[in-house]
């Protein structure tokens, strides 16, 4: 189905996991896709793969944004869609322990990454020929509602990122843009990177009896599954939705079951 047939999106942190999915099924549906990151051998692989465009670019550097703008603005005329991806849990730790230097790291990719994600998507979008129009999504976290104690960073950038999508989805509405802005909660996803944690933990068994256990569904998310809601949002079937947080984690954060 090419329901995203003529559409240009960006997706940032694309060269691995949710990102590299989301790559895939945006190509898939027609759209022609530019993403970055820092891994040129892992871009390399999808880029082969989907025949998308891959930018080197670190999310927190304003300056890189205004050059990554312009390559779009001048290599495709227009932005559609923008999927703010990024992210890091990379020197993150619990209140107690984490340094300030690990708090700088998650909070400026994490946080001030998407940010700048929202800011210049929707200043690209603006500009579209037949006037402002487009979809804005953000990658939150179920541990926005449900934070972790040793992942102090984590939990409040992604909960930062939906107050940062409303905010960003009212001030679009009052502009009278057609331009929507949102935010998905996954729950915990089966990415390599999972299962690397998992294959080289002490009791890999008991590590993936975990994972799948924080869901009543009894397993971790697909790639895929994300993906596809990535992709609705992309498309036309989505106009009337902005300011929301949609949850896609199998029900871990929905209740519990009583005695």
């Amino acid at each position: 189905m090419k329901r995203l047939e003529g559409k240009v999106a960006l997706v940032t942190g694309g060269t691995s996991g949710i990102g590299a999915g989301a790559v895939q099924r945006l190509c898939a549906e027609g759209a022609r896709v530019v993403f970055t990151g820092s891994n040129r051998a892992a871009a390399d692989a999808v880029c082969s793969e989907t025949g998308a465009e891959f930018v080197s670019h670190d999310v927190r550097d304003g300056a890189a944004w205004d050059a990554l703008s312009a390559r779009i603005a001048e290599a495709y005329g227009r932005l559609d869609f923008a999927f703010a991806n990024a992210g890091t849990e990379h020197g993150d730790g619990s209140v107690e322990d984490i340094t300030l230097e690990g708090w700088d790291n998650v909070i400026g990719i994490n946080q001030t990454g998407a940010m700048l994600t929202v800011q210049h998507a929707m200043r690209l979008m603006a500009r579209n020929a037949e006037g402002p129009t487009g979809s804005i999504l953000v990658n939150s976290s179920m541990n926005a509602h449900r934070a972790m104690g040793n992942f102090l960073a984590y939990s409040v950038s992604k909960a930062a990122a939906i107050a940062l999508v409303k905010s960003a989805a009212v001030h679009a509405g009052n502009r009278r843009y057609r331009i929507r802005v949102n935010a998905i909660l996954p729950g915990v996803v089966e990415t390599a990177l999972i299962r690397n944690l998992i294959d080289t933990s002490n009791d890999p068994a008991s590590t993936r009896a975990a994972y799948e256990g924080l869901s009543p569904f009894g397993r971790m998310a697909r790639v895929e599954e994300i993906a596809g809601l990535v992709a609705w949002f992309a498309s036309d079937e989505s106009q009337f939705v902005s300011g929301s947080e949609y949850v896609i984690d199998g029900a871990t954060t929905a209740g519990m079951m009583g005695v």
